[in-house]
């Protein structure tokens, strides 16, 4: 806890790969959360995951496999290891994700860790989506860029979920983002954990 908000940091030297910090109060249906959020560091990669489940273990297929940065950290300190699958089992989330990060590419769209549909509703369109079908776009609420220009970089941003039955509205200080209407019987979860993400390097504070 840092000046009253609860900080993550990833490093170089000391990556934490992708983890969640895991709400302990139960399941959430249909709910309304704000949060604020604040990412330091443009590589950082964060989130709110909500409806969600922890993964099983999965085989470590493709994953690092000599991409990314090599060598010696900036600070010119060895590149620490990220811990491996086993080591991250229990913090290891999927589903829906309120998407926030450091560069502004994707803070406010729909997403979803390892269910296969990725990103959904990118800032700025309404999505709709059924079974057996393609999501189609309903409507657009503003310029994608425009709307990221809203998002402060490197400072506090009020996230602002609704979530009511089949319809999930991101929000970011004040302006609506996306909005997924999840026709799809085969993927929407109704109800599931809460839990706050970091990836990459750099510092996650909420509160």
């Amino acid at each position: 806890i840092v000046d009253g908000a609860i900080m993550s940091e990833s490093t170089c030297e000391k990556p934490t790969g992708t983890i969640y910090l895991v709400w302990q109060g139960g399941e959430a249906a249909d709910f309304e959360m704000k949060v604020e959020m604040k990412g330091e560091g443009a590589h950082i990669n964060s989130g709110v995951q909500y409806r969600g489940a922890i993964q099983e273990p999965r085989p470590a297929v493709g994953r690092g496999g000599g991409r990314g940065p090599q060598g010696p950290c900036p600070s010119g300190q060895p590149r620490g290891t990220p811990p491996d699958q086993a080591g991250q089992a229990k913090w290891n989330m999927l589903g829906a994700q309120f998407d926030f990060d450091g560069q502004n590419h994707y803070s406010g769209q729909y997403y979803e860790q390892a269910t296969g549909r990725g990103i959904i509703a990118w800032r700025g369109q309404v999505v709709q989506t059924l079974e057996g079908k393609p999501p189609r776009l309903l409507a657009t609420l503003g310029d994608k860029d425009e709307l990221g220009g809203l998002v402060k970089v490197d400072d506090w941003n009020q996230l602002h979920i609704i979530a009511r039955g089949t319809t999930m509205t991101h929000i970011i200080n004040g302006r609506v983002m996306s909005i997924l209407i999840d026709d799809d019987p085969t993927k929407f979860r109704k109800t599931g954990l809460i839990g706050f993400e970091i990836e990459g390097t750099g510092r996650i504070l909420d509160r």
